[in-house]
């Protein structure tokens, strides 16, 4: 509250949820207008239901749109037309990169503050940069770490474990009564049928859930035997097969058929939803929204998803690209979500897929229960594996330049 920008980071049970809804209740009582952003779409809702506010995409909260001259899509707010508010808190922060970083910072006007909220151990931005490490590494900006595990946390073997593999510790298996485990399987057939014995019968069975909502299965890679492309075409056999009620339609060797689990794959501003009864309407399907085919219009080569349980989405056969089948998804297309429950294929690839951040991610997107599957060696691999290929950003240096030079103003 005493500073211009501060960084907020921890692990998870460390408190960074209830650290930011005391802030919001502090500045507002002191009559501060508090706008709340996240980089994607299930990140800023999983913060509005955190904090009983509002929050909004960061593209959202800049306003893409198109400017009078150009066909470009662009950010409204900027210099000229910054945000209006007294306290900016983005959270997730480390899913932001280089580009949306600055376009924000463009768009944010002197003596607002600035509260930026983030897991500084999670795998950096899919686009360029690094931007949250930097900053954090460059000691120019006032952060604070969060590293205490709080009680209730503690009875939690997916928070412990987590921290865990951050220090590159062995983790607690298969603990009586816990939410963490781990299945020893040899071969990639037999930790295929595991996997799809564990989501399709045995998870929904015994803690009562629904296997397409509360289960995502995270693998590290899109190719192989375990890989993305092949779990989903295997899982799809099973969660949502075949039924001469329910229209498929064959696009590029993907069957799309009803019901079936996807998620969006690019940023799109301009795609239009609505809800059933049109009742409401917008704009925005984001990077990582999860949906359900709901309906499939051969006649006019539609499909609708639905996204949120209340969005309607339809995508023309020529769009199709932007669509991937989400019963798997990579642990990268996870980040800024969390479901009750995530299974994880532990098994061969290539070394730099086989890393702790990549591990910690996976298992920090759980809320209930973590499953692992496979063999222990390329655990134990992956969280003694902490090589984290570098990426030569200079934002920290040359933020301590302007430190050096005095151009930076607490």
């Amino acid at each position: 509250i005493e500073n211009g920008v501060v960084i907020i980071t921890g692990g998870p049970g460390t408190g960074k949820t209830t650290t930011i809804n005391t802030i919001i209740k502090i500045f507002e009582n002191n009559k501060k207008e508090v706008i709340l952003a996240a980089p994607t779409g299930r990140a800023a809702k999983r913060m509005s239901e955190t904090s009983g506010k509002e929050a909004k995409t960061i593209h959202r909260l800049l306003e893409m749109g198109y400017a009078t001259d150009s066909e470009e899509l662009q950010f409204m707010k900027n210099e000229e037309d910054p945000i209006s508010a007294d306290v900016i808190i983005i959270d997730e922060v480390s899913m932001v990169d280089i580009l949306l970083m600055y376009s924000l910072l463009r768009a944010i006007k002197p003596g607002t503050r600035v509260i930026l909220v983030g897991d500084s151990d999670q795998l950096p931005s899919v686009g360029a940069g690094n931007v949250l490490k930097d900053m954090i590494e460059s000691n120019v900006i006032n952060v604070v770490r969060l590293n205490e595990i709080f009680r209730q946390a503690r009875e939690s073997m997916i928070v412990v474990n987590a921290h865990k593999i951050n220090k590159g510790e062995p983790l607690f298996l298969n603990s009586k009564g816990k939410d963490f485990f781990f299945l020893r399987k040899g071969t990639n057939e037999e930790v295929m049928q595991e996997i799809v014995g564990l989501v399709n019968e045995r998870l929904p069975k015994f803690y009562k859930i629904d296997k397409l909502k509360d289960i995502q299965i995270l693998s590290s890679m899109r190719k192989g035997d375990l890989g993305v492309t092949n779990l989903n075409n295997e899982l799809q056999k099973y969660l949502n097969p075949p039924n001469k009620f329910k229209v498929e339609e064959n696009f590029q060797k993907r069957i799309f058929r009803v019901g079936d689990k996807v998620m969006q794959i690019k940023n799109n501003y301009t795609k239009k939803w609505e809800n059933e009864d049109k009742s409401d309407s917008g704009e925005g399907i984001y990077n990582g929204d999860i949906g359900y085919i709901y309906h499939i219009d051969k006649d006019n080569k539609k499909i609708y998803v639905l996204f949120d349980q209340i969005k309607i989405a339809d995508y023309g056969y020529d769009e199709l690209d932007e669509l991937d089948h989400s019963f798997c998804t990579t642990i990268h297309k996870s980040q800024g979500s969390e479901f009750p429950v995530v299974v994880i294929p532990i098994t061969w690839a290539p070394p730099m897929l086989l890393s702790r951040n990549l591990l910690y991610t996976a298992v920090t997107r759980a809320k209930k229960l973590v499953v692992l599957v496979g063999d222990v060696k390329y655990l134990e691999y992956m969280i003694k594996n902490n090589r984290i290929n570098d990426r030569y950003s200079n934002l920290s240096h040359k933020l301590n330049k302007f430190r050096e030079e005095g151009l930076l103003i607490k």
